[in-house]
């Protein structure tokens, strides 16, 4: 049997497919109606694209070893995000630190107090459903609060007993996925003492606020009282880095260092007192609050945080803008982001979060 000329590859010509997209689009509209799967119209031309990156991978030559791993890390994705979903709109902690971490050390001792308090305050526990610290965080919380994002290791046969079965387990085989979930559904980080690992996701979190390619969230450093993990870890590296002029001197304002359960759960808590949440809209970084500033307010903060942070434009009140479409109840300010002194936002947030509620109406 011989190939019909159709299907003959012409002399010279490139292995790209030969597809456009609103072809692939309406061959995933049959899929979808095959397959009983509902989904808007964004999210057929989303599927679209990834069916047709998928074609060009095989047209670039990509060997199996590739193509498996992006397969295994689009499926760990998805398992993932299954398990999030149902719980959006809670907010998330992940806590972070050495699985080597004896029960008997204080820093155990002080991670299963600090989950136990921000678990009362109403947050979900994420940790890496190893022993030491880990188990620590899953040992405050009842067990509905946790979840556990396990990497397999070979010196690591299986999660703790605290979450080993739970549904909220997630598997992983590439670290790179797992630290995309950590930081994806997580509205803080905590960390305690640990290795390379735990200084990993410390630092991936770090650059991540930094470079603003997550939202900012409140990352607090635990270790008990006379502790020097943290302290020997400000003047070998950070102070360094600052000397060197490797990060800005406001970068420190991203992190903070506590030896009290209680105080580091009161950061965290404080972080989103009056502040809510934060998204771009166009040019403009819109933040969203619990109860509006007043005018007198905004002048202050506008005299001393535009200078730094603010490109062009001023800081201005508004309702929600055309193309959000959440918490559209709540009160906004905007304004046009340098996109690069975060660590001068989070002052301007914690300067906005320390004022006085409103006083009820009689």
């Amino acid at each position: 049997m011989t190939d019909s000329p159709s299907s003959q590859p012409l002399e010279g010509a490139s292995n790209t497919p030969r597809l456009s997209l609103a072809q692939i689009e309406a061959e995933v509209d049959r899929f979808l109606a095959i397959a009983h799967v509902s989904g808007n119209e964004e999210a057929r031309e989303l599927l679209a694209e990834m069916i047709l990156t998928g074609l060009k991978l095989v047209a670039d030559g990509a060997d199996l070893g590739q193509l498996k791993l992006v397969r295994t890390s689009l499926k760990e994705m998805r398992h993932a995000y299954r398990i999030f979903n149902p719980y959006r709109g809670t907010r998330k902690i992940s806590i972070f630190g050495s699985a080597r971490t004896p029960e008997q050390d204080p820093d155990y001792a002080m991670c299963r107090a600090f989950s136990r308090i921000v678990s009362a305050a109403g947050w979900m526990v994420i940790t890496g459903a190893g022993d030491g610290i880990m188990k620590a965080g899953h040992e405050g919380p009842e067990l509905e609060k946790c979840f556990g994002l396990r990497i397999r290791l070979p010196f690591e046969a299986a999660a703790n007993n605290l979450i080993e079965g739970d549904p909220k387990l997630v598997n992983f085989r590439y670290f790179f996925t797992r630290k995309l979930m950590f930081m994806a559904h997580s509205d803080a980080v905590a960390a305690f003492p640990g290795g390379f690992g735990t200084q990993d996701e410390l630092f991936e979190a770090l650059t991540l606020v930094q470079t603003g390619k997550s939202n900012l969230v409140p990352i607090v450093l635990l270790e008990h009282e006379n502790g020097g993990y943290w302290s020997s870890w400000e003047s070998g590296i950070i102070a360094k880095l600052r000397e060197k002029h490797l990060i800005s001197p406001e970068d420190t304002k991203l992190y903070s260092i506590h030896h009290d359960a209680q105080a580091a759960s009161d950061e965290v808590e404080r972080f989103y007192r009056r502040y809510h949440s934060m998204r771009y809209v166009g040019n403009e970084l819109v933040l969203r609050l619990q109860w509006q500033l007043t005018a007198e307010e905004l002048d202050r903060l506008e005299s001393i945080y535009a200078p730094l942070f603010v490109a062009s434009g001023r800081i201005r009140m508004t309702s929600a803008l055309p193309g959000e479409d959440e918490h559209l109840d709540l009160p906004r300010i905007a304004f046009r982001f340098d996109r690069k002194h975060w660590g001068h936002l989070r002052c301007f947030l914690n300067d906005i979060n320390n004022a006085p509620a409103p006083t009820p109406l009689a």
